[in-house]
């Protein structure tokens, strides 16, 4: 299940998850974040427990996506310990995503 990040629970949620959590940056309008999007919520499916997975809309939420130096969606950030470990931009094969995340488990 992936959780709905915004400024109100973006630092429980993330920065003081007790697991890995993966953030995807989108917005509504970026055809590339729908193109991945799929491929996110299986992940978040097969690594519950040991992930957590949220998305933010940066229109939404710009002062966040500033805060991580989001400047090109999609922008994928595996946060551990509320570091940044990992970061993928643009779209990519989902298996591409799964070896990224297991690195970080």
């Amino acid at each position: 299940m992936e959780v709905k990040l915004d400024s109100d629970n973006f630092k429980a949620e993330v920065v003081e998850s007790p697991i890995p959590v993966l953030v995807d940056f989108w917005a509504e309008w970026c055809m590339p974040c729908h193109a991945i999007a799929p491929a996110v919520a299986e992940i978040a499916e097969k690594y519950k427990g040991r992930l957590k997975v949220g998305k933010l809309n940066v229109d939404d939420h710009p002062q966040i996506a500033s805060d991580y130096h989001v400047v090109s969606i999609p922008n994928l950030k595996i946060f551990k310990s509320g570091k940044i470990v990992d970061e993928l931009i643009g779209t990519m094969p989902k298996t591409e995503l799964v070896k990224h995340v297991e690195k970080h488990l």
